[in-house]
């Protein structure tokens, strides 16, 4: 109580200086001057090979979250944890605050804040924090960090105290309704891949096309053969990358396809490495030069997708190319590698280290489900169909998802405005709150 005596700063943020208006009997007031405690001295960071023999029952916080456990705790109450860096400040969509409850152990990546108002406060306080818009406050480039100094000046809208226990319970009421729609969205985007996974099993159990064959009186036998016996197999060549590539990485030129730039089923065309034209055209071995799939062989083993050809572009390291030369289709042997059966094989050939790998003679080795070319062309087509519908629906659930995000960024944006529809006049006015909280 003498400390907050002591301070001689206003509480009060300037009416030049308040973001938006708030019904009369609230008042704007800076986050450590008006509403809450910063309480940063009780953190201390702990690194992960210190914690490893400091295993318990207390959890570890960071910018967003648990990141861990410790044997020890240095706070023991309901808090609110602000992101200070690595919290996603600039993005409106996501939380850079949250509460905690009980033991714990912060670490310097998260500011703590105990609000002057109890429980109440707390609960109001994440919240809105949850919704600040934190441009201005925030500094640096790959990293964002909001400083102590920063954080202290952050405006809070502050309501009575009776007005802050009904916003907080109106945005608990609504959320829960809003979690609860999205826990069912959920479920249905996580069915996405179930579904999708029984429809290449069908595919290449032959279960897909018996109606087909029947009409076609098609009752050929599937053939099995390995992926060498009918592609070019390939990665970029040690000598290529040490003597000529490495040497000559640039900001732009011909790209270079990563691991990270193969994903299930398709390519993230968002190059970091690129090697001058005059370069590429003396590279023959690592050379995109047609239509191929591209799969990392060390990384994630069974991220696969077709490169059409379109552009100039090479091997990175880390991915090889499987160039199709007879008896199939680089579409029917995408699908064929994303369904069960394809993955079984390329897994049981993986190596034993710490990070998956596969060598290329191992892809080479990986037996393929052959029907004829027109069946396979039956199984693609209906494949690509199914794919397609799934996509359109599956980002259909993806919008619904940040709809409900949008949906409670918005509920906040309303609730600090005092436009829930819960703000009573009579209630004893925020500044004689301030007053006497401050006393």
């Amino acid at each position: 109580m003498a400390k907050k005596k002591a301070e001689k700063a206003s509480p009060f943020v300037p009416v030049e200086e308040q973001p938006y208006q708030v019904p009369e009997n609230w008042c704007w007031v800076y986050l450590t001057n008006g509403f809450a405690e910063c309480c940063d001295s009780f953190r201390k960071p702990i690194n992960a090979t210190e914690r490893a023999n400091l295993l318990g029952d207390v959890p570890y916080y960071g910018a967003t979250g648990q990141v861990g456990w410790i044997n020890d705790y240095l706070t023991e109450e309901q808090l609110v944890l602000l992101g200070e860096d690595g919290a996603p400040f600039l993005d409106m969509l996501k939380d850079k605050a949250y509460l905690i409850e009980g033991k714990a152990w912060v670490n310097n990546h998260a500011h703590i804040l105990r609000s002057y108002y109890g429980n109440t406060g707390n609960l109001y306080l994440v919240h809105y924090l949850n919704c600040f818009d934190y441009k201005g406050y925030v500094n640096g480039t790959t990293r964002l960090k909001l400083t102590q100094a920063n954080m202290n000046r952050i405006p809070i809208p502050l309501a009575p105290f009776f007005e802050q226990q009904r916003i907080v319970a109106r945005i608990e009421s609504l959320f829960a309704k809003l979690d609860e729609t999205k826990e069912k969205v959920q479920e249905a985007l996580e069915s996405f891949e179930e579904r999708q996974a029984a429809m290449l099993h069908k595919a290449f159990s032959g279960e897909l096309t018996v109606s087909w064959r029947r009409m076609y009186d098609e009752f050929k036998d599937w053939n099995n053969k390995n992926i060498g016996d009918f592609c070019f197999v390939t990665k970029l060549a040690g000598f290529e990358y040490t003597d000529t590539i490495a040497p000559n990485l640039t900001k732009n030129g011909i790209p270079l396809f990563k691991g990270k730039n193969v994903q299930k089923g398709k390519l993230v065309l968002e190059f970091e490495s690129f090697i001058p034209k005059s370069v590429s055209d003396g590279l023959e071995r690592s050379k995109l030069s047609r239509k191929c799939l591209l799969t990392p062989y060390v990384g994630t083993i069974g991220n696969i997708a077709i490169f059409d050809g379109s552009f100039e572009a090479h091997l990175g390291s880390n991915v090889g190319k499987i160039e199709v030369n007879s008896d199939t289709t680089e579409e029917y042997l995408l699908y064929y590698l994303r369904s069960d059966f394809g993955y079984a094989e390329l897994t049981k050939k993986k190596k034993a280290t710490a990070q998956e790998s596969i060598s290329i003679q191992a892809i080479r080795d990986v037996s393929v489900k052959l029907p004829s070319m027109a069946e396979q062309a039956e199984i693609v087509r209906i494949l690509d169909d199914f794919f397609a519908k799934e996509a359109e629906a599956k980002a259909k659930v993806e919008a619904t998802l940040d709809a409900i995000d949008s949906m409670k960024k918005s509920i906040l944006a309303k609730a600090f405005r005092g436009e829930l529809g819960t703000n009573n006049p009579e209630d004893e006015s925020a500044e004689e709150l301030l007053k006497r909280t401050l006393e």
